[in-house]
């Protein structure tokens, strides 16, 4: 594992933010933040076995690469390089606060001599997931449509050089404040993946009518988690970017776990 460097810049004076810096000996320059923001939609397909799932459309990594992400589409900075199972991290910036003044804000700044990178861990939940092994912040990401899915972590990452304590979680996508002008196609991919979920989760339990209560409680379940997420959005009761990534992401979900149910119905026939 490379070692980071910290390097405290500026003090919280106030509502001031404090600034810092991870870095790598020979740190790089970074892509400049006003790059267009606008996600892109290129997405690949399932394969699926005929006559058994409609299709499902996955995106890819080509939908993040060189597109500036913003956690809760606020603060912060995710911008990735490369494709695929070569993804890499070209700038990650943390928004926070003080370990010693919680009311006080601060930033990290991790960079490095050469890009981080962000490795493939498969579909495990019909979504490309990716680890980053980054010193004081690990963290694994679901790849969505021109957004990334970071789960809820069960600590927050704690960078003491610097007095500052931060959290990758949430969903980075574009700044809040652009969307508002694609909130008509925002809501016709949401309507789209609503469907996909009502047409999936009707062959799940036509196939498993044991479980069908417990599917019906956990989509219940799903339209709070997804509420409790999205909440942060910037400007989301505006454009409804997050609650779209997440019925998709929820969607990918299902799809995944129908494949499995339909692959273990084919075993037991034969």
């Amino acid at each position: 594992m490379k070692p980071f460097l910290v390097v405290f810049a500026a003090a919280a004076l106030g509502c001031g933010v404090a600034q810092a810096q991870l870095a790598l000996p020979g740190a790089i320059g970074s892509t400049p933040a006003d790059a267009d923001a606008k996600p892109r939609h290129a997405k690949k397909a399932h394969k699926i076995s005929p006559g058994k799932l409609s299709p499902l459309a996955a995106p890819g990594a080509e939908s993040i690469v060189g597109r500036p992400l913003l956690q809760n589409g606020l603060d912060g900075q995710l911008l990735f390089s490369g494709a695929d199972q070569t993804l890499q991290i070209d700038k990650f910036t943390l928004p926070g606060e003080v370990v010693s003044d919680p009311e006080q804000k601060c930033r990290i700044d991790i960079v490095s001599e050469t890009p981080i990178e962000a490795k493939s861990q498969g579909a495990p939940d019909g979504l490309e997931r990716y680890s980053a092994d980054i010193p004081a912040c690990p963290f694994t990401f679901d790849v969505l449509d021109g957004a990334v899915l970071v789960p809820a972590q069960t600590t927050t990452c704690v960078f003491s050089a610097a007095d500052c304590q931060a959290s990758p979680s949430g969903l980075w996508g574009p700044d809040g404040a652009t969307l508002e002008k694609d909130a008509k196609a925002i809501a016709k991919a949401r309507r789209s993946a609503d469907a996909s979920i009502s047409r999936i989760l009707r062959f799940m339990q036509e196939r498993d009518k044991a479980s069908s209560a417990a599917l019906t409680r956990e989509q219940t379940d799903f339209a709070s988690q997804r509420d409790e997420v999205c909440r942060d959005y910037a400007a989301e009761a505006r454009h409804g970017f997050c609650g779209d990534r997440m019925t998709e992401a929820r969607a990918a979900l299902l799809r995944k776990r129908a494949e499995d149910l339909q692959h273990k119905g084919a075993e037991t026939s034969n």
